[in-house]
């Protein structure tokens, strides 16, 4: 072994320069997937089922019936898959990625890389390597059902023949009926239902209500200088918009209390 192999190297240190010590990186925890703790998502293996258009993004598997999906073939078609066990989710050929087109549609990619299509004869494939006109589909929720409408006006369903996936009812019945299952993590906005001029410190909150009702003449925002405190305990008492308004009354430049 060679006499420099014993060297232990390290950084050039200059003579007046501090010696530094190194921080050691903690790897940030990812934050453990919440399982869903509806009975219905449990049986089918943490898939939940959506509810509206602009859930259906990501890995996403389509459902007929229970616990039966739609599965893609090498060829470039699709049929219906073996049944699977409660407690199983879809296999890794039943599960698509879905991409979001516009505010109703969506496409539908498949383990091959290939997009879902309607062809002229209604059959449903995956041959495409790009989205257009006949690669387009639109969920349909109507009374807690929902169908999926293909390009040429006719909705998803499968062949009682052969099982092969195609599109070609003109109306959608409980053959049509589908589930669009995801496995992602739902993210609940707690501040949904609060208006934007409401959401923040209640300092925030004033501020946001006068730009939104005041004149600015003299291009200054005028406040009220009584306090935040009673702003908070109006809150916490539920008359958060009286107080408001009282307080907006004392500045002659809010047009709509004069």
């Amino acid at each position: 072994m060679s006499e420099y192999d014993n060297v232990r190297v390290g950084k050039l240190v200059l003579k007046g320069e501090k010696h530094k010590t190194k921080k050691r990186k903690h790897k940030s925890k990812k934050p453990e997937e919440k399982v869903q703790d509806d009975p219905d998502t449990i049986k089918h293996g943490n898939w939940w089922k959506i509810s509206k258009v602009e859930e259906i993004t990501g890995p996403v598997a389509i459902e007929f019936g229970n616990h039966t999906y739609v599965k893609a073939l090498d060829n470039g078609m699709f049929m219906l898959g073996a049944p699977h066990n409660e407690g199983e989710g879809p296999s890794p050929e039943e599960i698509l990625t879905a991409i979001s087109i516009n505010e109703r549609k969506v496409a539908f990619k498949s383990g091959y890389n290939k997009y879902l299509r309607v062809e002229k004869s209604g059959a449903v494939t995956g041959r495409s390597d790009a989205i257009g006109a006949m690669e387009q589909w639109e969920p349909v929720f109507e009374d807690g059902k929902l169908a999926l409408l293909g390009y040429n006006d006719c909705f998803l369903s499968v062949d009682p023949e052969d099982d092969s996936v195609v599109a070609n009812a003109k109306r959608a019945g409980p053959d049509q009926f589908i589930q669009i299952r995801s496995q992602s993590i739902k993210e609940e906005n707690p501040l949904k239902d609060v208006p934007t001029e409401e959401q923040g410190k209640v300092n925030d909150i004033e501020l946001n209500y006068v730009k939104k009702y005041q004149k600015f003449q003299d291009k200054r925002i005028k406040l009220c200088q009584d306090g935040t405190q009673v702003l908070k305990k109006a809150k916490d008492e539920g008359c958060l918009h009286e107080t408001l308004l009282d307080r907006r009354s004392k500045m002659k430049a809010d047009r709509y209390c004069k």
